[in-house]
């Protein structure tokens, strides 16, 4: 690259911090960076046009599990472990809204929903039965219940009569929160360079010297922020996760309003004004989605129209207007991983599917190991 002196001077010298990727971790990881350390000179590098991972992919969910992912994840974790991880959600999401506002994410506090198809008769009985149970255990967390039996008003298709109701969960606009990091970390004279991909780094007594495509440069310490794309980082504790989605055109007179899930969280769906934003489906083939290249596939496509047809839209003409992907970060625990992996070299991945919710969370942790 033909730099100038200045280009040299004001973005690749006496760098501080250099983070990588700036999607949610990496930029709430620089904020958290600039609060504890106002005068260092922070760059974050992101190899995409935007936040390559899911990021400005994910779904808007501002949620921290649904009930029969609660009850999954207490099949492989242990209670304490799953109260910590809902407790980090939670806590991630006020940090979000407290440091961008709820007008800036368009924050709708809808609440959510989980429902569950006819023939999943074992599943719907033990989520209505352990509602008790749930609401015991996160009672001092929340000082109310948080699960409820509600009848289905939506006219959703071959479902069971009762769907299970929490007031707490919402939906954002993830373009809008995405921006408004974005504006907070540059008023933050935080620098973002977009299209540069790191392609080796080497640690020294004093700090890393890290190489890009076409440069070198040196900084103090430096943390990456990657998730879906940690893999060899991390030496396979985390694993890429492809999420396929699709929203469709307006609808007339849609009645649907709120956050869906179904199916232990493999699928789930919302209103986005009067259209429906639905993703899922990675179990369908969990090892053609363990990938770190976007795209769709026809098997989970199809079962996504077959249940927008079926259950979630049934009897309404719709069309498909979009359809895109994102790379999640997942691993045998839905622990995120947030460690100092070397005297320089730092790391906050693993945000299991959660990002929105744990993201501000994992990035603060992450600037806090410094």
């Amino acid at each position: 690259m033909d730099l100038s002196f200045w280009e040299l001077k004001n973005w690749f010298t006496d760098v501080d911090y250099a983070i990588v990727g700036s999607g949610i971790v990496g930029l709430h990881t620089a904020l958290r960076l600039r609060e504890r350390f106002p005068d260092a000179k922070i760059l974050v590098l992101e190899k995409g046009t935007l936040p390559q991972g899911a990021s400005t992919k994910n779904a808007g969910f501002a949620c921290f599990g649904s009930i029969s992912e609660i009850i999954d994840d207490l099949r492989t974790h242990s209670e304490e472990e799953v109260l910590e991880l809902i407790q980090k959600r939670w806590q991630g999401l006020h940090l979000l809204r407290r440091r961008l506002g709820d007008t800036a994410i368009d924050f709708r506090p809808h609440g959510g929903y989980e429902l569950f198809l006819k023939d999943d008769q074992s599943g719907y009985e033990e989520c209505v039965s352990r509602i008790p149970f749930l609401n015991q255990i996160l009672q001092p967390l929340f000082k109310t219940d948080v699960f409820a039996k509600e009848v289905d008003r939506f006219g959703f298709g071959g479902v069971h009569e009762y769907l299970v109701f929490n007031p707490f969960e919402a939906q954002i606009d993830t373009g809008k929160m995405m921006q408004a990091l974005l504006k907070e970390a540059v008023a933050q004279n935080i620098l973002i360079l977009n299209r540069q991909t790191v392609t080796s780094f080497h640690e020294a007594h004093d700090g890393v010297q890290v190489a890009l495509e076409d440069l070198t440069f040196k900084t103090k310490k430096m943390l990456f922020t990657t998730n879906g794309f940690a893999e060899k980082l991390t030496g396979g504790a985390v694993k890429p996760a492809r999420a396929q989605v699709l929203i469709t055109g307006p609808i007339a007179n849609l009645d649907i309003k709120g956050t869906f899930h179904l199916d232990r969280g493999y699928y789930y769906f919302r209103n986005f004004e009067d259209r429906i934003l639905f993703g899922g489906g990675r179990n369908l083939d969990f090892e053609g989605e363990t990938t770190t290249a976007f795209g769709q596939t026809d098997l989970i496509q199809n079962q996504l129209e077959k249940l927008l047809r079926e259950v979630i839209l049934p009897g309404r003409d719709f069309e498909i207007a979009h359809r895109w992907s994102g790379i999640m970060g997942m691993g045998a625990t839905k622990k995120p991983i947030v460690e100092q992996m070397s005297e320089h070299v730092y790391c906050g991945v693993r945000l299991g599917g959660m990002g929105v919710a744990i993201g501000s969370v994992v990035g603060t942790e992450l600037a806090d190991l410094v």
